[in-house]
């Protein structure tokens, strides 16, 4: 089965939230479809995106697992941005999450160590 994923973050204000990602996500937009969403492409066909919906606003909660948990949330830090929260789960699995302007939150997750 072919797949493609868009996960929606709704942003109150454009330009805040996309230097925002910017920094978490280390690039600028890959793509700009209009002039109130903004797309990054985390991997082949699985993509983030943002959009000014105001009244939906700091509701988002998504989470990302990486191959190379401490290696990003490394580089995340050395771009000026700390989790809000670690935690390590029983089984060992490890999670950082951001929280944007809006207080959307972002995980990432990794293996355990």
């Amino acid at each position: 089965m072919d797949l493609d994923l868009f996960a929606g973050i709704p942003v109150r204000d454009y330009a805040e939230a996309t230097a925002w990602y910017e920094r978490l996500l280390g690039a600028p937009p890959s793509f700009l479809p209009n002039d109130t969403e903004a797309v990054w492409e985390l991997a082949e066909h699985r993509y983030l995106f943002i959009e000014v919906r105001s009244g939906h606003a700091g509701h988002a909660m998504h989470t990302v697992f990486l191959g190379d948990f401490d290696a990003r949330i490394s580089q995340i830090a050395e771009r000026g941005l700390e989790p809000a929260v670690r935690e390590t789960y029983e089984n060992g699995v490890r999670k950082a999450t951001f929280r944007d302007p809006d207080g959307n939150e972002i995980g990432f997750g990794g293996a355990p160590v």
